[in-house]
């Protein structure tokens, strides 16, 4: 779970107003596995743990909306579970 945090930290924090294209060479680096593994342990976790990642997981899903291509609010969620393979998602609308 860290090691996924990290890398959508990183992924986020790279200069420039529109992120980068995510497709890495391994799996190890690449966001969007990372991000789809953020999902996949908020599914397991008992509630206070998932409601403290989830409130840091929206805040990174939030950093990504805003430097991401806008696709309109027909994607807006309506419930957090519901966000599984989000950043794939816009990425392959993009």
């Amino acid at each position: 779970m860290a090691a996924a945090l990290a890398e959508c930290r990183w992924y986020l924090g790279q200069p420039g107003r529109v992120l980068p294209d995510p497709v890495m060479a391994c799996e190890c680096c690449d966001p969007l596995v990372a991000r789809d593994r953020l999902e996949d342990v908020l599914l397991w976790l008992p509630g206070g743990a998932r409601t403290d990642l989830g409130r840091l997981v929206a805040r990174l899903d939030a950093e990504f909306d805003r430097r991401a291509v806008s696709l309109g609010s027909h994607l807006r969620l309506a419930t957090p579970f519901s966000a599984y393979g989000y950043w794939r998602r816009r990425f392959m609308e993009i």
